[in-house]
């Protein structure tokens, strides 16, 4: 029968296992006697006799195994590096980087604290601090953010009580263009295999106008030509005549959206509807951002229309469900970017 060395043993027993044999020795046991008697190497039982004569037989005691738990990147350097990265890009720090990556972190804590870690003490780092990988959200550097904070704080607040002192109704509209070739989604292969789909070599596009409300209504209107001041009136002459009451529209700054044409249309129509903008570069703050995501992922990406009419009926097919189902479009004004337009 093959006998396990003292590695396989408890933490415990490997301390016992030390102090019998120093006592042994210590009482006239050789050491190639002891090495031989508990099944231990003579290097060790040198180290552990050396170790007793310098610190006692407190230097027997088990330690705690494994790796140490203790980082070498100081607190108050980690609360530094976790501020910095949630407040700013690498490159903003002069990193030859665009994303917080695990080598960008590394590269950062050299240059910031000189110290040297692996990729995976990186991860380690960033778990810890609460980090996972995520994909991005795109925010344009023209966006003025005072404009925002106003736009937040003051603007809309001071149009919701406008809307319930003329007991109108508050729309959030927006438009966008939809391709045959946008894909979305994963599906399941082979390891090292990517999965083909197929589809149609032909790319065809479309157009969508749509509104929405926090009561779940849902406008629309998809089109073909050119998104132009005829055919913004040709929808805002749809819009209201569909809604009971009077309707306060929220838009960004399209061209279109400002064209002389529009606005003389909506002064001319003040009684039934009126106009608002957004700040400029600002579509997270358009809850009618979260519809055009929903479509382009679900009416789009994931069928495969072969012509130009079948897409087009796929995605009034998609909208006229969505229509029927109000806590569907409720539930776009729950991402948090929008969350202030909820009530």
């Amino acid at each position: 029968m093959k006998l396990k060395d003292a590695r396989h043993l408890s933490a415990s027993a490997q301390e016992a296992l030390r102090y019998r044999v120093v006592n042994a020795i210590e009482h006239g046991m050789s050491k190639s006697e002891a090495s031989r008697v508990f099944r231990v190497s003579r290097t060790a039982i040198h180290q552990w006799a050396k170790a007793t004569a310098a610190e006692g037989t407190k230097a027997l005691k088990a330690k705690k195994r494994g790796p140490r738990s203790s980082s070498r990147l100081l607190p108050h350097q980690a609360a530094t590096a976790v501020r910095l990265m949630e407040l700013h890009c690498p490159d903003a720090l002069g990193l030859p980087f665009y994303l917080w990556t695990r080598e960008a972190v590394q590269q950062f804590l050299a240059e910031r604290f000189e110290l040297s870690v692996s990729v995976w003490t990186v991860g380690r780092y960033l778990r810890k601090w609460g980090f996972t990988p995520q994909k991005p959200l795109r925010r344009a550097y023209e966006q003025d953010v005072k404009a925002v904070q106003q736009w937040l704080q003051a603007e809309y607040p001071q149009i919701c009580q406008e809307a319930r002192r003329q007991k109108a109704e508050i729309h959030w509209g927006d438009e966008m263009g939809v391709r045959s070739d946008y894909q979305a989604g994963r599906s399941y292969g082979r390891t090292g295999k990517t999965p083909v789909v197929p589809g149609t070599g032909q790319r065809f596009r479309c157009n969508l106008i749509s509104t929405i409300t926090n009561r779940g209504k849902l406008y629309f209107k998809v089109f073909t030509q050119r998104f132009n001041a005829a055919l913004m009136l040709d929808f805002l002459r749809r819009l209201i005549r569909q809604c009971d009451q009077k309707v306060f529209l929220i838009v960004d700054g399209h061209p279109v959206h400002r064209s002389r044409a529009v606005r003389h249309w909506v002064e001319q129509h003040a009684e039934r509807i009126r106009l608002f903008f957004l700040p400029s570069y600002s579509p997270e703050l358009n809850p009618d951002e979260l519809l055009n995501h929903d479509v382009k992922a679900n009416a789009v990406g994931r069928q495969r229309p072969k012509t130009q009419s079948q897409m087009i009926e796929n995605i009034r097919s998609y909208l006229r469900s969505t229509q029927r189902q109000p806590r569907v479009v409720q539930r776009y004004f729950h991402e948090k970017h929008v969350a202030y337009a909820a009530a």
